[in-house]
């Protein structure tokens, strides 16, 4: 499962009624979790936002809803230009499974621009609400979730549909399908104030990436290369470079033309900084991103119950029905010091390694915040980063693989995804 579409499983939540030992959710936040339409969601939200500042389930629920509405306002923004995913690593803001627009607008880089800033705002707003909820509150916050019954509007016509569900839309992420059948997993959570911080975590990553793009001028590769992703949003280089539609494969790399725009687009990625503050606030989102992780794990070590987790602790026996893994303490613990070293390396404590340079490493600190244009082969071939090395402790491959080797045979990165 990618990491898009681990995070949104997070947020698409459709609450039940609790045990008597729980607190109670308000009704409000039933309603905007049950919504079919998108009137009827944001009027919930509207009245949990309201609530917020004197009720802490009502901001947790809010909270989760703003998240959402983030990935929404992401995926409508695309959908009205006529987006088509790209299945890249290059571009994982860009991953969600927007259905297909036979009349796009045409798009702008100013445009594109402003769907970003809208995305990463409301993802601040998500992660304000979300740590708003007291730690000490007395309430057992708690949202019991049926991830085939949720999901957002991908296709701005105001309704919420049963293809546009949590569900279907994971099952697009990951190329598969979840069946409806007896042998269909279980798909129902509960998500408690543990998840809270995993949800604000996630929510920090993705502005990280967002404050990142929007820290520099990549208008010279939104002109050369984006009619890749927008093929019909009048773009400057559409009318020369894109094929009719009956020659438009339905994969990113399905046809040569899209090869080759996207070497063209990282071959343009030389970007000049405009707004050096954003890529200093990206650091400090990575690191409040670590923060929040090792307050999830403290939060889910000290949990006693084992009822239907997302993700269990090595105390709450069970394999996630997604991921199809279990949580043991070798994988808390290496995760742990996973967390560890991304923050030296954040915090300039530690060096990043370069295959072709010895005797030095790049400090990641003073990379983000002593800003210089990003130029992203430069920097793979050596003369980037060069302005960032200095002597110190750098590390070594060793490092990376003792780390891997504790996670086994699920492999570091699916771990990595799912933990946050």
């Amino acid at each position: 499962m990618t990491r898009i579409a681990s995070l949104m499983a997070s947020a698409f939540i459709l609450l039940v009624p609790l045990s008597s030992a729980q607190a109670a959710m308000p009704e409000a936040a039933t309603a905007l979790f049950e919504a079919k339409t998108v009137a009827a969601r944001d009027s919930a939200l509207s009245t949990l936002e309201a609530a917020a500042p004197k009720d802490p389930a009502s901001a947790f629920a809010a909270g989760a809803g703003e998240f959402f509405t983030a990935l929404e306002l992401l995926a409508s923004g695309l959908h009205r230009h006529g987006f088509e995913s790209p299945q890249s690593f290059m571009l994982p803001l860009m991953q969600l499974p927007v259905p297909s627009n036979p009349n796009p607008e045409p798009l702008t880089y100013e445009e594109f621009r402003a769907i970003l800033v809208a995305f990463r705002d409301r993802l601040a707003k998500s992660a304000a609400t979300l740590g708003s909820v007291p730690a000490d509150a007395d309430a057992d916050i708690g949202m019991v979730i049926d991830l085939t019954h949720v999901g957002i509007d991908l296709n701005e016509d105001g309704m919420i549909a049963p293809d546009e569900s949590m569900a279907a839309i994971m099952a697009a992420l990951s190329h598969g399908s979840i069946s409806q059948g007896d042998s269909a997993p279980v798909l129902t959570f509960r998500f408690d104030r543990a998840d809270g911080y995993w949800l604000r975590g996630y929510a920090e990553f993705l502005m990280a990436q967002a404050d990142f793009w929007l820290a520099h001028d990549f208008r010279t590769t939104f002109d050369g290369s984006f009619h890749m992703l927008f093929p019909r949003a009048k773009l400057p280089l559409q009318d020369i470079l894109v094929p009719p539609p009956s020659e438009m494969g339905s994969s990113i790399f399905s046809s040569e033309w899209r090869i080759a725009d996207f070497i063209s687009m990282v071959h343009m990625i030389n970007w000049p900084v405009v707004e050096p503050e954003r890529r200093k606030a990206a650091r400090q989102e990575l690191l409040e991103m670590i923060r929040l992780s090792r307050e999830d794990w403290k939060a889910i070590r000290a949990e006693t119950d084992n009822d239907r987790e997302w993700l269990p602790g090595p105390q709450q026996k069970g394999e996630n029905p997604l991921t199809g893994l279990e949580v043991g303490e070798e994988q808390v613990q290496a995760w742990l010091a996973t967390l560890s070293m991304a923050e030296d390396l954040l915090e300039g404590r530690a060096l990043l390694p370069h295959f072709r340079i010895t005797g030095k490493g790049i400090n990641m600190k003073r990379f983000f915040d002593e800003p210089k244009p990003f130029d992203l082969v430069l920097s793979i071939t050596g003369p980037g980063i060069a302005p960032y090395l200095e002597n110190g402790r750098i590390l070594t491959s060793e490092d990376f693989d003792q780390i891997q080797r504790e996670f086994g045979g699920g492999g570091f990165l699916t771990f990595a995804l799912w933990f946050n």
